[in-house]
């Protein structure tokens, strides 16, 4: 065989070789060209070795070290050839001379041994590709030489009866073996691995250790040795201390291989992501398939040869034929060997499973680049016509952090199916009145997105998680069906045809479990709508937190979340009974299997039982009990990676994309005919063009009352090179003007003549209204990734009025914005957004109402500085504003919008205003303003000095050492509830009872089988024997369900109690801690550290106990038989706790930094499609791709390491139990003197299982740090707690009286004040106008009487001490309006009034009060009612609808104390009259501290307070500050324009009061 073998290789080679040759070279690439064109997106087979440089040969061939085994290899070919030459030799010399001829198998080695030196000087003398391919021919050669010598002369050695049939060469065989064994053996697999770089030309500087350590390095993981040794001398092993990721792990070059697969955008086409997976991990699927044969071969070695051992024993070595020792090292083997198989598939696994979650985050990140950004609407009202979901009227599309609410799957508009969303009867809370909202059961509808905000989180989380958890099917199929068949051949082999009748008893009873998968899952998917519905309330409670917590509002939304997580329980505990369901019919299976069996072979075939078949068939029957609970293991996590990765199919399918994208593929219209296109390609503008939010051409649509439309009419052209503004009141769509012009919006056409376009060769900028900052430097903000240039940046900071604020921080534009810029004031974070647009080489820039957050002057200077200065010449600027007559110098083409959506007029200013009464109106109003409001006086906020390096956001704080107690006691007193002592002791006594049975279970079969070696098989009664054992599985049986229902009651307290003390504790910290912490990082807790404390960690506990309690038993029965296995046991105990400890040490760390490093990729998925328009609208989504393939990089290093850890532990302690297991075998047959059934008892109890106990502990305590993660969250810093001292009398407060002594705050405990002994008084009733620059602490000031930020002194409202009142009663009873209002998901009734207080009249008449009808009078199907949708975040109202129904609120609280800060900036100027009469007349009871940009606001409050520097400079009435002819506010005002009608507003306030 080996010189065919050689023939083959040698005819491969030539074959080989004449391909390399030019001309068939040239012709390959014709044929390829004919074949397989050249497409874009094609994948490299692999690297071009011919690329290479030319480098010295050694080096070429892997270095000095690879060449050298690559020489010894050659040397030891050709010392085997001379040894076979001698061999040939010497036999010749030794035959006779009539038959000296050369012996032809002989001669047959001598020439494969020649032709494998030949292959070996080509391994070491040629080019990389050619040695390459001449050392896998050589072993190949080698391999079957070996196998010959082993055959032939290896084999013989292990039997009784045989001997080596070529003894005669005598010592010259010996060598030969030797020198093949070192050559076809050891050295290959000691060789280390020659490092072949993914793409030759990025190369990867330093290689990890896994691309170039040998095979039997990588086998046995010694390559990992350093690093877990490098763990035990540091106190934590960082991330940067790993390893590099190898490259071929590099997130880029996983998304270049599988997108073409996968992604449909870039031909992947429209399969099931199943599909496609197993296209781009085929190949290691198919590796895994084979590995997973070999597995089940190994596993029934131990079978075999315990049976082969028993029969030796029984009859003494008669008729034997393989030596007994043979049959323990079989044991030994057949453990340690499978062990390394399985071992390599569970690394080729896990190497998937990490690829496959970099893909799946990175696929579904830039699907989510392709969605269409519209609100996301809860569903309310579902049983009436009046009040069904809507759509964005005029919205901006809001990009706030709860931007990624806005993204949907489908309209909201959209019937595709009957039924609802069942999530969504949890998503906004407590129905405020069962009359008037029906009950929104039933099943999810395709187009349902109610909880778009928590699936999308939950799809890169949990959802992926299930997926990895899923991964092993290819143990369900084919593994268990062929573990099956062979262990049915071996039972047929030793209980005959009785095995049949067992098996057809499994097959019966098989239906069962496949009843139980398909309730698993059908409760899975249920349970994960159910999850998702948690996971949005959480996420839009952390992103509105702020304001709940300025509001008081703790307690309702702890108890809304509660809500969504008991519902969540709910099905959490119907999954863990049909769990519990799965494990019994995992234990009565096999019983009734083996029962069975017994039964027919004694009862019915009148065979007898002996130990050898005894216990050779239980431990068949323990593979298949095994194999059954694999099986059942298995089926939920595979359920539940189904149901997850249909609902990523279901995202990457079925979500609603911008029109670019849902016309790929697809029968769309044409955005505009191709020839308007070509002529109008430098236009910008639209003709007879109708947007909608959604393309409601795929369903049916259900009536809607809001269904909002923008309609251009005929036709609307927007000048180039200049500025065009366009105006509008609010609510008209002035922003959704230009997110059409975007193509965020859905074009419909409404003539064949129907386009619009908006160039974008020359580059685009976009400023939302809702201004978008990323959790970066203020540099990095407006760079936006653009190269920095010193000029250019310096004269935009200085156009963009940030000069100021820039030195008002020590670290400059190095400071940190913190997530949601909550370093910057409102205005502040305007100006970074303009400065980004202007910072940009865009031609065209648009700009969405940047003015409203900034006060007159600063309004002037932008307009002033920027608008009119060099950087913008010649460039396109479209300007959405309410300040007509401020940007009227500069502006050349307006277009103005009416309420209901349509265009009003357009043309210049001095057109538009002739054509248009109401805009002509506004014109003169808003100048007679100006005239007023000349003088600035601050923005919205004070920023607090940050430190001189400019970090916000600190790291993710890493714990050290061992899982800590604090966090486990956590977990085991939530366990038992109120009751954890009684808890403990009823689980650990049926666990116990358990066990006890199971001990003499086997005891017991034991004894039945003893019973055959002395007395006659007739003797016997075996219906007793029967009858007793099967009574022994039943009472097992019983006692374990009723240990586990217990047990998983138990786990469902914990899960609840854990989660509202982590959800408790975020509701109570501090504003400082919210401010430091990233909210992916809150997120991550509630998702992937729940599901985490849900189900692996639960799981993994109770193993932890069942294991250690059947350990300490079955350890007791060994050493009441024999103490001398006491000694073993111990010995085994300690290594194995020593290896588990020092894997531990290492694991922990990088389970930890894995942990960690998850949070970056989500908050950067969750900045991202807060900022999508913007990001579109700039052209940064390959930028934003970039950093997200670099973060998951970070997590993938962590990840890889992981799994690695786990193949590092397993496979030692393997190779211990191993050894132990056959050194206990030996010991039994060749010095012990027990019967055989006591042997095997012995063996059935031995200590090798203390491994596997420390293994499970082990992986318990890694799965404990998701536990240790939300006890570090749940002890962060909190604001004081509700006392019953606290609690204000009912009747408090009467009037609005604000006495503040001595008022001094700080934002932390260790920072600089920022307020420094304020002292002043306000009359109930009283309006008092703030003012101050900015940092001169305004909002400080309003922060600290909310005692939202640690103070000195004294607070007295209305009468009491502040200090001295629970925060909750406190914040009650103070109203805050922010520049930005958060609005929750709901109603517009349930955001008014969400403690069901107050009737629709109250509601209606203070929406009234508030300027809502005002804007609304010309509308009729769009009006706003008590019963209209608001998304999460209110991201379907334009900023000035939120700002009149924050008003509102404010209204129905009914405070006596109310602060406005910047309350009105976002509103038209109609409106704002209409607020602010409001104010005045009809809250005249109520004390009013306002904070305003304009003037004329406050000039007619009853006091003005002037700050700077966090101190009073001025505190009076306005008349009493005018007559100090050296004061602040006196130079204000006589700074300004038209000082004379301030001085008369002043005088007639005065008279007033």
């Amino acid at each position: 065989m080996p010189s065919y073998l050689a023939i083959a290789s040698a005819v491969l080679l030539a074959l080989s070789a004449v391909a390399s040759t030019s001309p068939a070279q040239a012709l390959r690439k014709y044929i390829a060209r004919i074949v397989c064109p050249r497409q874009p997106g094609c994948v490299d087979r692999g690297p071009d070795f011919s690329e290479c440089p030319e480098q010295p040969l050694i080096i070429s061939l892997g270095g000095p070290i690879i060449y050298g085994f690559k020489f010894a290899r050659f040397l030891g070919c050709l010392a085997f050839l001379g040894l076979c030459i001698a061999s040939l030799l010497k036999s010749s010399e030794q035959s006779s001379p009539a038959l000296k001829v050369l012996d032809q198998p002989q001669l047959a080695v001598c020439a494969t041994a020649a032709y494998a030196s030949v292959l070996g000087l080509i391994s070491v003398t040629t080019k990389l590709n050619h040695s390459r391919a001449a050392s896998a021919h050589l072993v190949v050669v080698l391999l079957a030489l070996f196998s010959v010598y082993a055959h032939r002369d290896l084999y013989p050695l292990l039997t009784f009866t045989e001997e080596p049939r070529d003894s005669q060469e005598g010592r010259l065989l010996w060598a030969k073996l030797v020198i093949l064994t070192m050559t076809s053996i050891v050295l290959p697999v000691m060789c280390p691995t020659q490092y072949i770089p993914v793409d030759p030309k990025y190369p990867s500087e330093f290689p990890h250790p896994e691309q170039t350590t040998s095979w039997l390095s990588f086998s046995l993981y010694t390559w990992l040795d350093p690093i877990v040794f490098k763990a035990q001398r540091v106190t934590h092993l960082a991330r940067n201390q790993l390893p590099p990721l190898a490259d071929y792990d590099y997130a880029r070059n996983l998304r270049k291989q599988s997108f073409p697969h996968l992604d449909p955008f870039v031909g992947g086409g429209k399969r099931h992501l199943f599909f496609g997976l197993m296209r781009v991990f085929r190949t290691e699927y198919t590796i895994m398939t084979f590995l997973v044969v070999l597995r089940v071969i190994s596993t029934l070695a131990a079978p075999v040869s315990i049976n082969k051992l028993l029969e030796y024993l029984e009859t003494g070595g008669v008729g034997a034929t393989i030596r007994p020792w043979v049959w323990i090292v079989a044991i030994f083997a057949g453990q340690f060997f499978g062990s390394i198989i399985f071992q390599w598939y569970i690394f080729l696994t896990t190497r998937s499973i990490v690829r496959a979650e970099c893909i799946i985050t990175q696929l579904v990140f830039e699907h989510a680049l392709r969605i269409r950004m519209k609100a996301e609407l809860p569903d309310t009202d579902k049983g009436s016509a009046d009040s069904t979901v809507t759509t964005p009227d005029s919205a901006s599309v809001s990009e706030s952090a709860t931007a990624v609410e806005s993204s949907r799957e489908g309209s909201p508009d959209e019937g595709r199916s009957s039924t609802t969303d069942v999530a969504a009867s949890v998503t906004n809370g407590k129905p405020q009145s069962e009359g008037k909202r029906g009950d929104t059961g039933g099943e999810k509808s395709a187009s349902s997105t109610e909880n778009f905000v928590g699936k999308i989180n939950n799809l890169i989380t949990t959802d992926l998680g299930n997926i990895t958890d899923g991964r092993d099917f290819l143990l369900f199929f084919p593994y268990v069906p062929l573990q099956l068949v062979l262990c049915t051949w071996f039972l047929y082999h030793i209980l005959d045809w009785s095995a049949f009748v067992g098996l057809a008893v499994m097959v019966l009873l098989f239906p069962l479990p496949g009843m139980v998968a398909k309730k698993i899952q059908s409760v899975q998917r249920t349970k994960m709508e159910k999850t998702d519905a948690r996971v949005q309330t959480v996420t839009e409670t952390m992103n509105a937190l702020r304001m709940i917590k300025l509001f008081g509002w703790e307690k309702k939304m702890n108890e809304r979340i509660c809500e969504k997580r008991e519902i969540e329980l709910v099905w959490t505990w119907k999954y863990r009974l049909l769990d519990l369901a799965n494990n019994t019919l995992n234990f009565v299976i096999p019983l009734f299997t083996m029962m069975a069996c017994y039964t027919t072979y004694t009862v019915v075939m009148g065979k007898q039982l002996t130990a050898s078949r005894v216990f050779s068939s239980m431990t068949v029957f323990d593979i298949m009990r095994g194999q059954l609970a694999m099986i059942f293991w298995m089926l939920p996590p595979i359920i539940q990676a189904k149901v997850s990765l249909g609902r990523i199919n279901d995202f990457l399918n079925n979500t609603e994309l911008l029109d670019e994208y849902a016309s790929h593929g697809e029968d769309q219209p044409q955005i505009f005919p191709a020839e308007i296109r070509d002529e109008n390609s430098e236009v910008i503008g639209f003709r007879d063009a109708i947007f909608t939010w959604s393309n409601e051409s795929n369903g049916t649509l259900t009536q809607s009352r809001r269904k909002f439309k923008l309609r251009t009419g005929s036709e609307v052209l927007f000048k180039r090179g200049c500025m065009n503004i366009v105006v509008g009141p609010t609510g008209s769509g002035k922003t959704s003007l230009l997110m059409a012009l975007l193509g965020e919006m859905h074009f419909v056409p409404s003539s064949p003549n129907s386009w619009y376009n908006l160039p974008r060769k020359g580059g685009v900028a976009y400023a939302p209204q809702e201004s978008w900052v990323q959790n970066e430097t203020i540099r990095d903000n407006i760079l936006f990734g653009a190269p920095y240039n010193e000029a250019r940046y310096k004269k935009v900071i200085y156009q963009c009025a940030l000069e100021r604020d820039l030195e008002l921080f020590e670290a400059g534009d190095c400071t940190e914005v913190g997530e949601k810029g909550l370093t910057l004031s409102g205005g502040q974070k305007a100006r970074v957004t303009l400065a980004r647009a202007i910072y940009s080489n865009a031609e065209i820039l648009l700009l969405d109402d940047v003015l409203a957050a900034l006060d007159v002057h600063t309004s002037k200077w932008i307009v002033g500085k920027c608008f009119a200065g060099d950087l913008v010449k010649n460039r396109t600027i479209i300007l959405v504003t309410h300040n007509v007559a401020m940007v009227s110098p500069v502006a050349q083409f307006v277009v103005s919008l009416a309420s209901n959506g349509r265009i009003a007029s357009q043309g210049t200013l001095s057109e538009a205003i002739a054509t248009d009464d109401k805009l002509a109106a506004e014109v003169a109003k808003e100048q007679k303003g100006l005239e007023i409001e000349e003088e600035v006086i601050v923005s919205a906020e004070q920023a607090p000095p940050k430190k001189g390096e400019g970090k916000l956001v600190l790291e993710e704080e890493i714990l050290e050492g061992r899982v800590s107690w604090s966090a486990l006691k956590l977990y085991f007193a939530g366990l038992g509830g109120g009751h954890t002592m009684l808890f403990w002791f009823a689980f650990l006594f049926l666990m116990s009872a358990t066990e006890v049975v199971g001990v003499v279970q086997t005891w017991f079969l034991g004894y039945w089988a003893s019973q055959y070696e002395y007395r006659l098989p007739s003797e016997v009664d075996v219906k007793f024997y029967l009858s007793v054992y099967g009574a022994l599985l039943l009472l097992g049986c019983c006692l374990y369900i009723p240990g586990f229902i217990l047990y998983y009651r138990g786990t469902l307290r914990a899960s609840r109690a854990i989660h509202k003390k982590l959800v408790e504790a975020i509701l109570g910290t501090t504003l400082r801690w919210l401010d430091t912490t990233p909210t992916s990082r809150v997120i991550t807790r509630c998702t992937q550290d729940i599901r985490a404390t849900d189900g692996p960690f639960a799981q993994e506990l109770s193993w932890v106990v069942e294991l250690t309690i059947s350990l300490l038993f079955k350890l007791g029965a060994v050493v009441l038989f024999t103490p001398l296995f006491l000694l073993p046991g111990v010995l085994v105990g300690v290594v194995g706790t020593w290896v588990g400890r020092i894997y531990m040490k290492a694991q922990l760390s990088v389970k930890r930094e894995m942990s960690n490093a998850k949070a970056p990729v989500l908050g950067h998925f969750g900045a991202a499609i807060a900022g999508l328009t913007s990001i579109r609208a700039y052209g940064a989504q390959d930028a934003f791709r970039l950093q997200s393939l670099d973060r998951i990089d970070c997590y993938s290093r962590s990840a890889r390491m992981f799994y690695n850890l786990n193949r590092w532990v397993c496979i030692r302690i393997d190779f211990i139990g191993g050894l132990f297991t056959s050194a206990l075998a030996a010991y039994l047959v060749y010095r012990a003197h027990f019967r055989s059934w006591q042997r095997r008892f012995l063996s059935e109890h031995g200590c090798s299982m203390i491994l596997f106990w420390v293994r499970i502990l082990n992986n318990a305590e890694v799965d404990g740090n998701s536990v240790e993660r939300i006890n570090s969250y749940i002890n962060i810093e909190q604001e004081p707690k509700p006392i019953e001292g606290g609690q204000p009398p009912a009747h408090w407060p009467t009037g609005g009286d604000l006495t503040v002594e001595m008022l001094s705050a700080r934002y932390s405990g260790d920072g600089p004040k920022v307020l420094h002994d304020l002292s002043f008084h306000v009359k109930s009733g009283e309006r008092v106008g703030i003012v101050g620059r900015t940092g001169s602490g305004k909002s400080s000031l309003t922060l600290s009487l909310l005692r939202c930020i640690p103070t000195e002194g004294n607070v007295y409202y209305n009468g009491i001490p502040t200090s001295g009142i629970n925060l909750d009663a406190l914040r009650s009873n103070i109203t805050i309006i922010p520049q930005i209002p958060e609005l929750l998901s709901g109603t517009l009734r349930q955001n008014l009034d969400p403690f069901d207080q107050h009737d629709d009249a109250t509601l209606n008449n203070a929406l009234r009060s508030a300027g809502l009808f005002a804007i609304q009078d010309d509308l009729d199907d769009g009006r706003l009612t008590l019963d209209s949708a608001i998304a999460g975040g209110g991201s379907n109202l334009s900023v000035g609808q939120r700002q009149i129904i924050a008003l509102a609120r404010a209204m129905v609280r009914g405070s006596k104390l109310l602060i406005l800060d910047e309350a009105t900036s976002a509103i038209d100027y109609k409106t704002d009259t209409a607020i602010q009469t409001s104010l005045r007349h009809e809250m005249r009871n109520v004390t009013q501290l306002i904070i305003a940009h304009r003037l004329q606001t406050i000039m007619d409050a009853d006091k003005i307070m002037v700050l700077d520097a966090g101190r009073i400079v001025e505190f009076g009435s306005p008349k009493e500050l005018l007559q100090n002819e050296r004061g602040s506010f006196r130079a204000l005002v006589d700074q300004s324009g038209d000082e004379d009608v301030l001085y008369a507003m002043a005088d007639g306030e005065e008279t007033t009061t």
